[in-house]
């Protein structure tokens, strides 16, 4: 059976809904996962005691005697808390007594420990954190989303590898589009890297569509975006207002209108159907593509859902052996990647 280690003391909602998510996943398991919660065991076991009939999920507790703060430094982190819920889950990890690791703690920190404990794979320049944003037909990956703010031609096309590759294997895309974030479609726009990328992307076997802009994302131009992780932070944080926005400005304008009211009433269940499309908890975290293991980093704000989720998405990353096909995809392309 696999192990999925879960950082049960970070995030703004631990551990009450951290731990609640674990439990939640391992009701979910089915034999598949043991959920692993990694913390204060004292505190771990209070707030397993507001559940019931939990004796006999696959759930167990791993110590850890610190935490790391959410606005704490991650390099302080690193050299300061070497007994961390993220540093012994990471730690466990590389010890092959986890088979992933699930934190909605301090990115940074997560980040740190993954790349200084796990190291990253043979080849790759740089790991990547993807996101899922929805659009017409379904979800794209977007990568990098924060982890990379500065990044050179060879780095955006191994984002474009990574990328490929978890859709193919995780979402079941047969060959993927690629598509490079940039401010027009024309071969020769963007800065240099980024033209640089285009050139490397169109001459890969990958499915490369070439350039995408911002419009086309929700109208589904790419199966995976590929961008620098300060733009793709910027879009993903968008992403995350726009469902709220819209949300407040129908409400705003329909207050005190009761045929308003009453056209809301109607098509409520769609809208739940839109609003969920635009929900981070239905997607559980951002996959750190490019380090040697599984690591899913949630959403600071994650609930008891979001945590579930990313869970499952662990497993399947797990069993679908994203990483080891990374590995491969990479020693192939090795000499067009290298510096």
């Amino acid at each position: 059976m696999l192990k999925i280690a879960l950082d049960a003391m970070g995030g703004d909602k631990a551990p009450g809904a951290i731990v609640s998510g674990g439990v939640e996943a391992a009701r979910h398991s089915n034999g598949r996962y043991e959920v692993v919660l990694v913390g204060d065991k004292k505190i771990i076991e209070e707030e397993l005691n507001h559940h019931h009939f939990i004796k006999d999920l696959d759930l167990s507790i791993v110590h850890a005697s610190q935490a790391v703060g959410m606005g704490e430094s991650p390099s302080h982190a690193l050299r300061r808390k070497p007994d961390s819920s993220i540093a012994v889950a990471i730690r466990l990890h590389k010890e092959g007594k986890v088979d992933a690791v699930v934190s909605a703690g301090n990115t940074g920190a997560v980040m740190a420990s993954a790349l200084f404990s796990l190291r990253p794979i043979e080849g790759v320049l740089r790991p990547a954190i993807g996101t899922f944003m929805p659009h017409e037909n379904g979800v794209c990956l977007i990568l990098d989303v924060g982890s990379n703010v500065d990044c050179k031609a060879q780095h955006l096309y191994q984002f474009g590898i990574m990328g490929s590759i978890f859709m193919n294997h995780l979402i079941g895309i047969e060959s993927p589009e690629v598509g490079l974030l940039n401010i027009g479609e024309e071969e020769k726009k963007g800065n240099e890297a980024v033209q640089k990328a285009y050139q490397l992307l169109k001459n890969s076997s990958l499915n490369f569509k070439g350039n995408i802009e911002g419009r086309d994302i929700l109208a589904g131009g790419a199966d995976v975006i590929v961008c620098d992780g300060f733009n793709g932070n910027v879009l993903l944080k968008f992403g995350e207002s726009l469902a709220r926005m819209v949300s407040t400005t129908m409400k705003r304008t329909i207050r005190g209108n009761l045929p308003g009211a009453i056209g809301m009433y109607l098509i409520r269940p769609s809208l739940r159907k839109l609003f969920k499309l635009f929900d981070y908890q239905e997607y559980g975290g951002a996959p750190l593509l490019g380090v040697r293991g599984t690591c899913i980093i949630s959403h600071g704000s994650s609930s008891a859902k979001a945590i579930r989720n990313a869970v499952e998405e662990a497993w399947k990353m797990v069993t679908s052996k994203v990483s080891e096909h990374i590995e491969e995809q990479i020693k192939e392309m090795k000499g067009v990647t290298s510096d």
